[in-house]
């Protein structure tokens, strides 16, 4: 923030008084906007002196927010207003101010503070100028930081880019993310909020829910839904491509379920508002048993996890959710009616993946490790089954406190 400080102080500092000459003296040396070679149009340097004021302005609001929000707010309308005159002007064929570099005039310079002051601060009327879509970050992330979940790395790519990449989406995107506490379901849903928004969860084009926080008395779900629809209403129409977080899904009253359901199917619009373009992610601890069972059978067999496929897996997780009738998916016929597309399984990690959380935990806190300390962090876990102990009981839930142990 420093740096970018001083950067737009120098520019208009540059733009907004003039050189030296040799002497001191002012002399008639070219500036940064000297189109002539000996001085300003006094117009000109009006035009640079107003629009470095206002873009002071802004930068002084947004760094001492000191009761000047509505100033903010209307010196960016008058920004704008003076960028459609100058368009205007443009387009007639007026003279534009040139600049001693070739091909610049003074609409390139406001373009580029304005992408600058973009790059921290809200600059538009729409969330969406927000939208990154970094479907290559989204991969590397996967990768990297993602550890013993093959099946979620593939199916989380593969689903969100090619919904991103569709024109026209027949329906909104609706993943749910199973498995025990630990394995990686928030973790993945951060870094889907980081390489599609700029400002990933904090983004207003993102909308978290934790059930038993949002929605925690049954005898108020009728009012939950009226709320939770307006909710969803309003981001969608601020951000086309908005994403709805819900998490400890199994937890959502089957009528909070209920009420979601139109947003999620094949519908053009809902009372003028098109939804398609949304992303609904659910993450839920059911199925974590299925899926531990499957892994555990695999590794009794002899085989890699890695062998585990999605479909034979999904199918397994499929069949379990509808026949559990006690789970809110089962009674909301949500899977009945084809209305999550991927059911994305997170496998229980094993002590390989738990050392490799903690080496991630020790980078990010700039704390040197060795090959030893990973070890220890490891058996401070607990594994299962009893038998076996192969499973991190917790996953890598806690990883990052535990290393407090080994500091100096």
């Amino acid at each position: 923030m420093g740096r970018r400080l001083l950067l737009l102080c120098a520019c208009l500092c540059a733009a907004g008084t003039g050189s030296r000459g040799p002497r001191g003296g002012a002399g008639p040396s070219p500036g940064l906007l000297g189109g002539e070679r000996h001085g300003r149009p006094p117009e000109q340097l009006a035009v640079v002196r107003a629009l470095s004021r206002k873009y002071w302005k802004l930068l002084a609001c947004t760094v001492w927010q000191e009761d000047c929000e509505q100033e903010q707010d209307q010196e960016w309308e008058e920004m704008e207003v003076m960028q459609e005159e100058e368009e205007e002007e443009e387009e007639r064929g007026a003279s534009k101010v040139a600049l001693d570099q070739p091909g610049w005039s003074l609409p390139d310079i406001g373009k580029m503070v304005s992408n600058w002051y973009c790059s921290f601060g809200r600059c538009c009327a729409t969330g969406d100028c927000r939208v990154s879509n970094n479907i290559t970050g989204l991969e590397m992330d996967l990768s990297r930081r993602l550890h013993g979940q093959h099946l979620a790395k593939e199916v989380v790519l593969k689903a969100i880019q090619g919904f991103l990449e569709t024109p026209q989406p027949e329906k909104a995107l609706v993943l749910s993310f199973h498995g025990w506490s630990g394995t990686g379901k928030n973790f993945v849903a951060r870094i889907i909020a980081e390489n599609l928004y700029q400002d990933g969860l904090k983004s207003e084009c993102v909308r978290v829910f934790i059930s038993l926080f949002h929605f925690p008395h049954s005898k108020y779900v009728d009012i939950y839904k009226v709320q939770l629809a307006k909710q969803i209403s309003e981001t969608v129409q601020l951000c086309e491509q908005a994403l709805f977080l819900f998490d400890e899904a199994e937890k959502l009253h089957s009528g909070i379920l209920d009420g979601l359901k139109p947003y999620m199917d094949h519908y053009d619009r809902i009372d003028t508002v098109d939804y398609r373009r949304s992303i609904f992610l659910f993450l839920s601890n059911t199925g974590g048993n299925i899926i531990n069972e499957v892994a555990l059978d695999v590794w009794r067999a002899g085989q890699a996890r890695e062998e585990i496929t999605m479909k034979f897996l999904e199918q397994r997780l499929r069949t379990g959710l509808l026949e559990a009738r006690e789970d809110g998916y089962a009674h909301n016929h949500l899977l009945e009616e084809n209305l999550i597309d991927f059911l994305v399984p997170f496998l229980p990690l094993e002590y390989r993946h738990v050392k490799l959380c903690a080496q991630d935990a020790f980078l990010a806190r700039g704390l040197p490790f060795t090959e030893d300390t990973l070890d220890e962090v490891a058996r401070m876990m607990v594994f299962v089954p009893k038998e076996e102990k192969l499973f991190s009981a917790q996953g890598c839930k806690s990883v990052s406190q535990r290393i407090n142990f080994f500091l100096p």
